[in-house]
């Protein structure tokens, strides 16, 4: 759904703080896949697909491509406002942000995928208040192109001064284009980094908690979620633990991670752990209709170590072994003052005979 997206920066002399200014915006702006508006006291306007043997009705564009070859689209815009509207036209490939949604490259990022091959009849337009435009444009996919799933937007931009904060303002709307290109599709998923980390508590018969960390990697070429699971237990499946459910994961683009924390509860000190991670990757085809393949599964090992018990332990064994220590330096000693009675008492008898 497309929203508006809004970022900013600062003259030379204010440049460390319009950094973090302009990551902060950027961050926070927003791009989904169905129609939007955007509004700033008298600017406003809305974006949507035109209308044409692709759909009346669309949400998003979508396409299925061969190498080499093209598709030719367009998107309306309408001046919502009661100014003349004057807005930069650009696609840029998209990325799954942190918080699991779609973005759009900024403007000058260079983009490999959909924001490099698909072109617009004009870069600029101006809107009359109350009127429409129709931006045509063509999507060319190279012939070199490999198949699988590509993700990007097209984006209408505005870019207004703020004088009083001293930064300019891009407020950004667009749409979703998802290309895929025709040829064998290997969704891949895998699971990465995967480690259990035990924390106890002081009471010796009390159970802890652990957290369950991992790394979700699409490796293979087509955009994919994932139904997850997780069962965390203790040595020969003894002592099962209570795992929060993972959340799905969200549409994860070729090539790109997804992070994932899983906490546990009821962790009982049993010197070794092991949780198995089970994902069920969800594709969606052409139709729009998702089918899940095939379960990929995964093991991570940790320790629980219940240290109170064992520190007591250890403290008894040196005690005990520093009572032997002791009990042999006593015995040593006494055999020692035995040694030398001994030798005094033949010194003696020596000298009675001499």
């Amino acid at each position: 759904m497309p929203t508006a997206t809004r970022t900013a920066t600062r003259a030379a002399a204010r440049t460390p703080l319009l950094l973090l200014l302009l990551a902060a915006l950027l961050l926070t702006g927003g791009f989904a896949s169905a129609p939007a508006h955007a509004a700033d006291e008298d600017v406003t306007w809305t974006v949507r697909t035109a209308p044409n043997s692709y759909g009346a009705d669309r949400s998003s564009y979508s396409y299925g491509v061969n190498p080499g070859g093209h598709v030719e689209d367009a998107m309306v815009v309408a001046n919502r406002g009661r100014k003349p509207l004057a807005l930069t036209v650009y696609a840029a490939d998209g990325f799954t942000t942190d918080t699991g949604s779609l973005d759009l490259l900024p403007a000058g990022k260079k983009s490999v995928g959909v924001g490099a091959w698909l072109r617009t009849d004009a870069t600029k337009i101006t809107v009359r208040p109350g009127k429409t435009a129709e931006i045509p444009f063509t999507v060319a996919v190279p012939r070199k192109a490999t198949p699988g799933d590509y993700v990007g937007g097209l984006l209408t931009s505005l870019k207004q001064s703020d004088d009083a904060e001293g930064i300019n303002v891009d407020r950004r709307l667009g749409i979703k284009v998802k290309l895929r290109v025709s040829g064998a599709l290997k969704p891949a998923l895998t699971v990465e980094d995967a480690h259990v980390s035990y924390d106890g508590t002081a009471d010796p018969f009390a159970k802890g908690g652990a957290t369950l960390t991992y790394t979700v990697h699409n490796t293979g070429n087509a955009a994919v979620s994932a139904r997850q699971a997780a069962e965390l237990t203790g040595p020969f499946g003894w002592f099962t633990a209570h795992l929060a459910p993972p959340k799905d994961t969200p549409e994860l683009l070729p090539g790109e991670r997804w992070k994932v924390t899983v906490p546990a509860t009821g962790v009982a000190p049993s010197f070794a752990l092991t949780a198995k991670i089970t994902l069920t990757p969800l594709l969606t085809d052409a139709s729009g209709s998702t089918s899940p393949l095939s379960p990929v599964e995964a093991t991570a090992h940790g320790t629980a170590i219940p240290w109170t018990p064992l520190v007591l332990v250890l403290a008894l064994l040196a005690c005990a072994v520093a009572a032997l220590r002791l009990r042999s330096r006593r015995k040593q000693g006494e055999e020692e003052r035995v040694r030398e009675a001994v030798a005094r008492e033949l010194r003696e008898r020596e000298e009675k005979v001499g």
